[in-house]
């Protein structure tokens, strides 16, 4: 399993979506208790956008990848 934190601003959650969309494994996004599924728009648009988030999945998609290494932070 994959896990990767990140920081989104409301504004890139379409793009977000649309890239998790890609891919053909689960992927969900989380902080604290909550959990939704990252291909989800209102799921992931319904997070707080102030807090880390972390992204966990198993599989491998170069797009994924490349979106959550220019969006991730320090842990």
């Amino acid at each position: 399993m994959m896990q990767r934190t990140i920081k989104l601003t409301p504004g890139e959650v379409q793009n977000f979506v649309n890239v998790t969309s890609k891919c053909d494994f689960d992927i969900d996004i989380f902080y604290n208790r909550y959990v939704v599924d990252a291909k989800s728009f209102l799921g992931v648009y319904g997070l707080d956008f102030s807090k880390p988030l972390t992204v966990s999945y198993h599989g491998y998609n170069e797009e994924l990848e490349g979106f959550l290494q220019k969006k991730r932070i320090a842990s």
